[in-house]
């Protein structure tokens, strides 16, 4: 049995945004000449844990944020620790890096997981609109300060209109925020499913992932000792593997951002998910092409079911793909496939 699951998730996108620094982010296609939005597979992956950790009403694992005081009485930020604890789930799927005093500790995440990014440059976009803050029909209820640069101290009501009597001024409930881009259109996302590292976590000391003292802790909390492509490892109990791959499968599909959600809030709602043990498959599975109308190109989004992965479509697909078999249990059956997949494996004897 191949070692890895491949799955990729086209998702529809309405004026949203997916990062909150300097508002949504972009690449340049420089093919396309067009500015591209996108979201990182760093945002992707803690959206979905995130959802891991809701789906098993369990909490992410805690972390340290570290700082010093210098010989100067400044605060120094320093390294930020993770438990390094494959006891939360978060850790386990997501991986941890512990640098600092001691030896360093890693774990690669055995989820590799692209950006989210457009289907093809033609197929998404941005918009940008100016925002306001606006209470000016409720002036009475709304106090103004105001001071002078370098000083805390309030001006009274009287300097107030001193001041605005002079100056030719007046003072507004309302403030603009402007160049505030939006991203709309098609985007897909890939992720790799390492199923050899999916539960097992290496007990090496040349390239620790674990401490002696957890890998102790482990084996007393049942963890089996086995041995994988990549050495001796500890393997999660069965009774664990059971409730985290349903748990797992559905975050895979149904997670989406929501550090933005209060005021840029849209569905994500999935499209279709093509699912196979080959890379190849799932990108000709959901692609575009490009076609030329004359002096314009334009891009096609293609959902192929002959392409060689599982494909499944959901109803919404049908408002932006014409010709595509469409149906409501779509995501359960992706979902299926996915935890069969994974339950196939055989995590303790994989040598």
């Amino acid at each position: 049995m191949n070692p890895y699951i491949f799955l990729r998730a086209l998702k529809h996108a309405e004026h949203t945004v997916f990062g909150v620094q300097d508002g949504q982010k972009t690449y340049y296609n420089p093919m396309f000449r067009r500015y591209c939005p996108y979201s990182s597979g760093q945002q992707v992956k803690r959206s979905m844990l995130e959802e891991l950790t809701s789906k098993l009403n369990v909490p992410m694992a805690p972390v340290t944020y570290n700082y010093q005081i210098t010989k100067d009485k400044q605060l120094e930020n320093k390294e930020i620790w993770s438990p390094c604890d494959p006891n939360y789930v978060d850790q386990l799927i997501g991986g941890w890096m512990r640098a600092g005093d001691g030896a360093t500790l890693k774990r690669r995440s055995p989820l590799s997981i692209s950006a989210m990014r457009p289907l093809h440059p033609l197929l998404s976009g941005t918009t940008s609109e100016n925002l306001t803050f606006d209470r000016s029909n409720r002036p009475n209820n709304n106090p103004v300060n105001v001071r002078v640069a370098g000083s805390d101290k309030l001006l009274t009501e009287e300097e107030i209109e001193t001041f605005l009597t002079t100056n030719g001024r007046a003072l507004t409930r309302r403030h603009w925020i402007p160049e505030n881009r939006r991203a709309n259109g098609l985007f897909v996302h890939d992720v790799a499913i390492d199923l050899r590292t999916l539960f097992s976590v290496s007990t090496n000391q040349h390239e620790p992932e674990l401490s002696k003292e957890k890998i102790e802790e482990l084996k007393a909390k049942g963890w089996i000792e086995s041995e994988n492509t990549f050495g001796k490892c500890l393997v999660l109990p069965n009774n664990e593997r059971t409730k985290i791959i349903p748990a797992l499968a559905k975050s895979l599909l149904h997670w989406r951002i929501t550090s933005n959600q209060a005021r840029t809030f849209s569905l994500m709602e999935t499209l279709a998910v093509a699912i196979s043990d080959n890379a190849s498959t799932i990108a000709g599975t959901i692609r575009a092409k490009l076609t030329d109308d004359g002096d314009d190109l334009k891009a096609k989004p293609v959902l192929d079911e002959t392409a060689g992965a599982d494909l499944f479509v959901t109803l919404p697909c049908a408002g932006y793909i014409a010709d595509v078999n469409e149906s409501a249990d779509a995501l359960i059956k992706a979902e299926e496939k996915l935890i069969a997949m994974m339950r196939a494996f055989d995590y303790e004897k994989q040598n």
